[in-house]
Protein backbone atom coordinates (compact mmCIF):
# COMPACT_ATOMS: atom_id res chain seq x y z
CA UNK A 1 0.00 0.00 0.00
CA UNK A 2 1.43 3.36 -1.05
CA UNK A 3 -0.21 6.71 -0.40
CA UNK A 4 1.05 10.09 -1.65
CA UNK A 5 -0.02 13.63 -0.78
CA UNK A 6 1.19 16.95 -2.20
CA UNK A 7 0.04 20.54 -2.18
CA UNK A 8 0.89 21.15 -5.83
CA UNK A 9 0.74 24.98 -5.98
CA UNK A 10 -0.15 24.21 -9.57
CA UNK A 11 0.41 26.68 -12.43
CA UNK A 12 2.34 28.88 -10.00
CA UNK A 13 5.73 27.23 -10.41
CA UNK A 14 8.38 28.15 -12.97
CA UNK A 15 8.26 24.93 -14.98
CA UNK A 16 4.69 23.68 -15.21
CA UNK A 17 5.27 20.81 -17.63
CA UNK A 18 8.31 19.63 -15.68
CA UNK A 19 6.16 19.62 -12.54
CA UNK A 20 3.56 17.37 -14.17
CA UNK A 21 6.20 15.08 -15.63
CA UNK A 22 8.10 14.69 -12.36
CA UNK A 23 4.93 14.05 -10.35
CA UNK A 24 3.73 11.49 -12.88
CA UNK A 25 7.15 9.82 -12.90
CA UNK A 26 7.16 9.34 -9.13
CA UNK A 27 3.57 8.09 -9.06
CA UNK A 28 4.45 5.54 -11.73
CA UNK A 29 7.77 4.44 -10.22
CA UNK A 30 6.42 4.23 -6.66
CA UNK A 31 3.31 2.47 -7.97
CA UNK A 32 1.08 4.62 -5.76
CA UNK A 33 -2.32 3.21 -4.87
CA UNK A 34 -3.83 6.55 -3.84
CA UNK A 35 -2.79 10.15 -4.47
CA UNK A 36 -4.23 13.23 -2.74
CA UNK A 37 -3.50 16.66 -4.22
CA UNK A 38 -4.29 20.16 -3.03
CA UNK A 39 -4.21 23.56 -4.76
CA UNK A 40 -5.29 21.75 -7.90
CA UNK A 41 -6.02 24.71 -10.14
CA UNK A 42 -7.76 25.43 -13.41
CA UNK A 43 -8.25 28.79 -15.14
CA UNK A 44 -11.40 30.78 -14.42
CA UNK A 45 -12.42 30.90 -18.10
CA UNK A 46 -10.54 28.03 -19.75
CA UNK A 47 -12.29 25.79 -22.31
CA UNK A 48 -13.95 22.60 -21.12
CA UNK A 49 -12.05 19.32 -21.08
CA UNK A 50 -13.17 16.11 -22.75
CA UNK A 51 -12.96 13.75 -19.78
CA UNK A 52 -13.09 9.98 -20.13
CA UNK A 53 -14.54 7.15 -18.03
CA UNK A 54 -11.75 7.37 -15.45
CA UNK A 55 -13.06 10.72 -14.25
CA UNK A 56 -15.61 10.19 -11.48
CA UNK A 57 -17.69 13.31 -10.84
CA UNK A 58 -19.15 14.40 -7.53
CA UNK A 59 -22.70 15.71 -7.18
CA UNK A 60 -23.03 19.24 -8.61
CA UNK A 61 -19.65 18.87 -10.27
CA UNK A 62 -17.89 22.08 -11.29
CA UNK A 63 -16.99 21.53 -14.97
CA UNK A 64 -13.48 20.24 -15.62
CA UNK A 65 -11.45 22.52 -17.89
CA UNK A 66 -8.55 21.66 -20.18
CA UNK A 67 -5.97 23.16 -17.84
CA UNK A 68 -7.25 21.42 -14.71
CA UNK A 69 -4.00 20.20 -13.15
CA UNK A 70 -5.40 16.81 -12.13
CA UNK A 71 -6.82 16.30 -15.63
CA UNK A 72 -3.45 17.08 -17.19
CA UNK A 73 -1.68 14.82 -14.70
CA UNK A 74 -3.98 11.86 -15.35
CA UNK A 75 -3.49 12.34 -19.09
CA UNK A 76 0.26 12.17 -18.57
CA UNK A 77 -0.09 9.06 -16.42
CA UNK A 78 -2.17 7.38 -19.11
CA UNK A 79 0.60 8.16 -21.60
CA UNK A 80 2.94 6.31 -19.24
CA UNK A 81 0.59 3.33 -19.14
CA UNK A 82 -0.89 4.16 -15.71
CA UNK A 83 -4.63 4.75 -15.65
CA UNK A 84 -6.03 6.31 -12.46
CA UNK A 85 -9.62 6.95 -11.52
CA UNK A 86 -9.91 10.51 -10.25
CA UNK A 87 -12.17 13.20 -8.80
CA UNK A 88 -11.90 16.93 -8.18
CA UNK A 89 -13.79 19.33 -5.90
CA UNK A 90 -13.74 23.12 -6.27
CA UNK A 91 -12.99 25.14 -3.14
CA UNK A 92 -12.54 28.82 -4.00
CA UNK A 93 -10.96 31.33 -6.34
CA UNK A 94 -7.19 31.32 -5.94
CA UNK A 95 -4.78 34.10 -6.82
CA UNK A 96 -7.62 35.95 -8.61
CA UNK A 97 -7.25 33.73 -11.67
CA UNK A 98 -7.89 30.10 -10.76
CA UNK A 99 -10.62 27.81 -9.60
CA UNK A 100 -8.69 26.08 -6.84
CA UNK A 101 -9.62 22.67 -5.55
CA UNK A 102 -8.58 19.28 -4.20
CA UNK A 103 -8.23 15.98 -6.04
CA UNK A 104 -7.99 12.25 -5.41
CA UNK A 105 -6.46 9.69 -7.76
CA UNK A 106 -6.95 5.98 -7.17
CA UNK A 107 -5.89 2.81 -8.97
CA UNK A 108 -9.29 1.35 -8.18
CA UNK A 109 -12.73 2.87 -8.84
CA UNK A 110 -13.83 5.37 -6.23
CA UNK A 111 -17.12 6.73 -4.95
CA UNK A 112 -16.49 10.42 -4.20
CA UNK A 113 -18.40 13.14 -2.41
CA UNK A 114 -17.62 16.74 -1.50
CA UNK A 115 -18.43 17.96 2.00
CA UNK A 116 -18.65 21.63 2.90
CA UNK A 117 -16.37 22.22 5.88
CA UNK A 118 -16.20 26.02 6.12
CA UNK A 119 -18.73 28.52 7.43
CA UNK A 120 -18.83 30.30 4.07
CA UNK A 121 -19.84 28.97 0.65
CA UNK A 122 -18.72 32.01 -1.34
CA UNK A 123 -16.09 30.93 -3.90
CA UNK A 124 -14.71 34.48 -3.89
CA UNK A 125 -13.79 33.99 -0.22
CA UNK A 126 -10.60 31.95 0.23
CA UNK A 127 -11.99 30.62 3.52
CA UNK A 128 -14.41 28.41 1.54
CA UNK A 129 -13.25 24.80 1.93
CA UNK A 130 -14.67 21.46 0.87
CA UNK A 131 -13.26 18.08 1.78
CA UNK A 132 -13.14 15.53 -1.03
CA UNK A 133 -14.03 12.15 0.46
CA UNK A 134 -14.12 8.85 -1.40
CA UNK A 135 -14.58 5.18 -0.73
CA UNK A 136 -12.11 3.10 -2.69
CA UNK A 137 -9.98 -0.01 -2.45
CA UNK A 138 -6.29 0.13 -1.58
CA UNK A 139 -4.22 -3.05 -1.71
CA UNK A 140 -7.38 -5.12 -1.35
CA UNK A 141 -8.77 -3.12 1.59
CA UNK A 142 -11.89 -0.96 1.37
CA UNK A 143 -11.09 2.46 2.86
CA UNK A 144 -12.51 5.94 3.25
CA UNK A 145 -9.99 8.51 2.00
CA UNK A 146 -9.98 12.29 1.93
CA UNK A 147 -7.97 15.02 0.24
CA UNK A 148 -8.01 18.09 2.47
CA UNK A 149 -6.79 21.67 2.37
CA UNK A 150 -7.85 23.14 5.70
CA UNK A 151 -7.62 26.61 7.22
CA UNK A 152 -5.23 28.07 9.75
CA UNK A 153 -5.84 27.95 13.49
CA UNK A 154 -8.18 30.79 14.54
CA UNK A 155 -9.20 29.55 17.97
CA UNK A 156 -11.58 26.86 19.10
CA UNK A 157 -14.74 28.01 17.29
CA UNK A 158 -13.65 29.12 13.82
CA UNK A 159 -11.14 28.41 11.07
CA UNK A 160 -9.54 24.98 11.35
CA UNK A 161 -11.46 24.00 14.49
CA UNK A 162 -14.82 24.65 12.83
CA UNK A 163 -13.81 22.75 9.70
CA UNK A 164 -12.45 19.84 11.69
CA UNK A 165 -15.70 19.52 13.61
CA UNK A 166 -17.62 19.36 10.32
CA UNK A 167 -15.21 16.76 8.97
CA UNK A 168 -15.54 14.61 12.09
CA UNK A 169 -19.32 14.57 11.60
CA UNK A 170 -18.90 13.51 7.97
CA UNK A 171 -16.67 10.62 9.03
CA UNK A 172 -18.37 9.65 12.29
CA UNK A 173 -20.59 6.84 10.98
CA UNK A 174 -17.97 5.08 8.89
CA UNK A 175 -16.52 1.84 10.19
CA UNK A 176 -13.96 1.64 7.38
CA UNK A 177 -10.24 2.24 7.74
CA UNK A 178 -9.53 5.93 7.16
CA UNK A 179 -6.77 7.87 5.39
CA UNK A 180 -6.86 11.66 5.67
CA UNK A 181 -4.23 13.28 3.45
CA UNK A 182 -3.37 16.88 2.74
CA UNK A 183 -2.39 20.34 3.85
CA UNK A 184 -3.75 20.92 7.36
CA UNK A 185 -2.09 24.35 7.83
CA UNK A 186 -1.38 23.51 11.47
CA UNK A 187 2.20 22.75 12.57
CA UNK A 188 2.85 19.58 14.55
CA UNK A 189 5.06 21.33 17.11
CA UNK A 190 2.46 23.89 18.25
CA UNK A 191 0.49 22.67 21.26
CA UNK A 192 -3.20 23.40 21.89
CA UNK A 193 -3.77 23.90 18.16
CA UNK A 194 -5.07 21.96 15.18
CA UNK A 195 -2.61 19.10 15.43
CA UNK A 196 -3.66 18.31 19.00
CA UNK A 197 -7.30 18.49 17.94
CA UNK A 198 -6.70 15.80 15.33
CA UNK A 199 -4.71 13.57 17.65
CA UNK A 200 -7.37 13.81 20.37
CA UNK A 201 -10.23 13.13 17.95
CA UNK A 202 -12.76 10.37 18.68
CA UNK A 203 -11.93 9.13 15.17
CA UNK A 204 -8.81 7.59 16.80
CA UNK A 205 -6.43 8.70 14.10
CA UNK A 206 -2.68 8.10 14.01
CA UNK A 207 -0.01 10.31 12.49
CA UNK A 208 1.84 8.20 9.91
CA UNK A 209 5.06 10.02 10.77
CA UNK A 210 4.78 8.90 14.39
CA UNK A 211 3.93 5.26 13.75
CA UNK A 212 6.22 4.49 10.80
CA UNK A 213 9.12 2.15 11.56
CA UNK A 214 11.35 3.96 9.08
CA UNK A 215 11.39 7.68 8.26
CA UNK A 216 13.18 9.71 5.66
CA UNK A 217 12.68 13.39 6.39
CA UNK A 218 9.94 15.09 8.37
CA UNK A 219 9.25 18.72 7.43
CA UNK A 220 6.82 19.53 4.62
CA UNK A 221 7.55 23.24 4.15
CA UNK A 222 11.06 24.73 4.25
CA UNK A 223 10.00 27.91 6.12
CA UNK A 224 8.33 31.01 4.61
CA UNK A 225 5.79 30.25 1.87
CA UNK A 226 2.46 31.77 0.79
CA UNK A 227 0.20 31.73 3.84
CA UNK A 228 3.18 31.31 6.16
CA UNK A 229 5.04 34.54 5.45
CA UNK A 230 6.22 34.88 9.05
CA UNK A 231 7.63 31.35 9.29
CA UNK A 232 11.32 31.23 10.19
CA UNK A 233 11.89 27.47 10.40
CA UNK A 234 10.83 24.29 8.60
CA UNK A 235 7.52 22.81 9.77
CA UNK A 236 5.26 19.82 9.39
CA UNK A 237 1.88 21.10 8.20
CA UNK A 238 1.03 18.35 5.67
CA UNK A 239 0.02 14.94 6.97
CA UNK A 240 -1.22 11.44 6.34
CA UNK A 241 -3.47 10.55 9.26
CA UNK A 242 -4.78 6.98 9.33
CA UNK A 243 -7.07 4.67 11.25
CA UNK A 244 -6.66 0.90 11.08
CA UNK A 245 -4.09 1.05 8.31
CA UNK A 246 -0.53 -0.26 8.75
CA UNK A 247 2.14 2.36 8.03
CA UNK A 248 5.72 1.13 7.96
CA UNK A 249 7.60 3.76 5.95
CA UNK A 250 7.33 7.57 5.85
CA UNK A 251 9.28 9.49 3.22
CA UNK A 252 9.43 13.16 2.27
CA UNK A 253 9.55 13.59 -1.52
CA UNK A 254 9.90 16.55 -3.88
CA UNK A 255 12.34 18.22 -1.49
CA UNK A 256 15.41 18.39 -3.79
CA UNK A 257 16.92 15.46 -1.89
CA UNK A 258 14.89 12.36 -2.67
CA UNK A 259 13.34 13.93 -5.79
CA UNK A 260 13.30 17.40 -7.41
CA UNK A 261 11.36 20.15 -5.67
CA UNK A 262 8.23 20.92 -7.72
CA UNK A 263 6.07 22.95 -5.31
CA UNK A 264 6.36 25.28 -2.33
CA UNK A 265 5.40 22.23 -0.23
CA UNK A 266 7.19 18.91 -0.08
CA UNK A 267 5.23 15.71 -0.62
CA UNK A 268 4.72 12.74 1.69
CA UNK A 269 4.88 9.13 0.48
CA UNK A 270 3.86 6.50 3.02
CA UNK A 271 4.02 2.74 2.66
CA UNK A 272 2.00 0.18 4.54
CA UNK A 273 3.06 -3.43 4.81
CA UNK A 274 1.38 -6.12 6.87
Amino acid sequence: MKLLTLNTHSWLEDKDEAQINELARLIQEANCDLVALQEVNQGLTSPLADTDAYFTPIADQTPIQIDNFAYRLTQRLQALGCAYYWSWAYNHIGYDRFQEGVALLSKEPLTPSAHLLSETTDPADYHTRYGLLAQTTVAGTNILAASLHLSWWEGTTSGFAYEWQRLEKALADSQLPIALLGDFNNPAHITAGGYDLVMQSPLQLQDSYQIARERQGSFTIPAKIAGWEEATEPMRIDYVFVRNLPITHYQIVFDDHHSPKISDHFGILVTGEE
